[in-house]
């Protein structure tokens, strides 16, 4: 196998390297923020890095999926509502929580999923245009309320939450639904003040606390973005060499066993068994850095991305 340290695109198929038709489990990583902040951008420039963009959607390791395909069929008096800007598509219950849960509990057991597209012009899922999500290493999950719902945030190896002003975030949406989506301004700006702000102070910021990594400027912080790539390249690359890890025990490990070394449990003493690992020391330290107002991500803007 080609030794993947030395291509920046992973090329291991999809299904390889699972000895004894092991379960192929993934590294699911949730990416939440508020509208046009940026999430989908920011999962873009990760697949991107890791090259796996232009790559047949058969043969990726990173695959991103977007929750505005769970977005639950509206009745004929709501898709009313939607037509004049009335609905409100940012509230918890505008999505299909069920539906949501039990499809990422079947890619967690490495099963394919097809999905519906989302219509943005007609607010209703496009079930002529699945995607189909093969199994894959990492899973990028990205929406505004992918940590609202506890079951569904538990699922999560890894939380990013992208968090950007909201005047940005106001002159991204305004010309993308009037240009992409059909709306005039009157109507976006009448969504935004009445739905949109609203349900995002009630509904999406306050899940900013369940976040390991707050990316501050969206996908404009380079340096936070190539810090995330690369604990995932270090993540497919360990896993292209090991093997299929069902529950990413292995992974866990992976760093300590080189080292030879343990690391300190609850108790205080040494845990050789991967209790403890570089995935979760990697998202703590970034959660104590921006506990400390960001400063690491806002300042060491030059710092080599290793």
């Amino acid at each position: 196998m080609q030794d993947l340290r030395k291509s920046d695109a992973l090329r291991l198929p999809n299904g390889d390297g699972c000895p004894n038709d092991e379960v192929k489990s993934p590294f699911l990583i949730g990416v939440a923020g508020g509208t046009a902040s940026g999430k989908s951008t920011v999962c873009k420039k990760i697949m991107e890095q890791l090259g796996q963009a232009e790559m047949d959607h058969t043969q990726r390791q990173v695959v991103s999926i977007s929750q505005d395909s769970f977005y639950r069929e509206l009745t004929a008096a709501e898709k009313a509502k939607a037509q004049k800007g009335l609905f409100n598509f940012d509230h918890p219950d505008a999505f299909n929580e069920e539906l949501m849960y039990s499809t990422l509990q079947n890619i967690l057991q490495g099963h394919k999923v097809e999905i519906p597209s989302y219509d943005y012009r007609t607010n209703s899922l496009d079930f002529e245009n699945m995607l189909i999500i093969y199994p894959a290493d990492v899973v990028l999950f990205e929406g505004i309320l992918v940590f609202y719902f506890p079951k569904i945030r538990d699922l999560f190896h890894m939380k990013l939450f992208v968090d950007t002003d909201s005047d940005t975030r106001l002159a991204r949406r305004v010309p993308r639904d009037i240009n992409e989506r059909g709306r005039d301004l009157d109507a976006v700006l009448t969504q935004y003040m009445t739905f949109v702000k609203p349900a995002f102070e009630e509904f999406c910021s306050p899940t900013k606390k369940f976040a390991d990594v707050i990316i501050p400027r969206g996908a404009d912080n380079t340096v936070a973005i190539d810090l995330i790539v690369q604990h995932i390249r270090d993540f497919l690359n360990n896993r292209s060499r090991h093997g299929s890890t069902g529950n990413m025990a292995l992974y866990m490990n992976l760093d300590l066993n080189a080292t030879g070394a343990g690391v300190a449990g609850p108790d205080g003493t040494e845990n050789q068994h991967g209790t403890y690992n570089a995935i979760r020391r990697f998202s703590t330290l970034c959660k104590e850095l921006n506990m400390q107002g960001n400063f690491f991500f806002e300042t060491n803007k030059n710092l080599p991305h290793h």
